[in-house]
């Protein structure tokens, strides 16, 4: 029992650090999109949600769980930090691009989610659910 004991902490020690630094650079990945994504839309979701506003508050949860799909398969399929920060950086575009493209496509999105409308925010939650789990199935392989 001593030397599976051993072994068990052996293991965690070389790989502790390891996980931590690959988790922090993801995190780190995702804070930054984050606030980029807010910076690049017409409106200011974080005021709107404090306000009250339940599209916008949808709008950037989709968001945040869109980005954060595709950073976790980053993270889960990873071999180093660059793995991670490539890959990483080529999904964070790929969803600042899907705000981009229905920003184009829904008639004054940023309006309409300013104003509280739902289904805009909706829609728009699914096509960038739905990009991330692409992106993901794509990272991971």
């Amino acid at each position: 029992m001593g030397e599976v004991m051993a072994g068990i902490l052996s293991s965690l020690t070389a790989g502790f650090p390891i996980l931590i630094a690959h988790f922090l650079l993801t995190i780190g990945l995702l804070v930054l999109a984050v606030m980029v994504y807010i910076r690049i839309t017409a409106h200011d979701e974080l005021q709107l949600v404090r306000d009250g506003n339940n599209a916008a508050a949808l709008s950037l949860a989709g968001a945040i769980l869109g980005l954060a799909i595709p950073l976790a398969s980053c993270l889960a399929a990873s071999v180093s930090l660059l793995d991670i920060l490539v890959w990483g950086v080529i999904t964070l575009l790929l969803q600042l691009l899907v705000f981009w493209a229905m920003d184009r496509t829904v008639r004054n999105l940023s309006r309409r989610i300013e104003e509280g409308e739902i289904g805009p925010a909706i829609l728009l939650v699914a096509v960038k659910l739905s990009v991330a789990a692409v992106s993901a199935a794509a990272v991971s392989g």
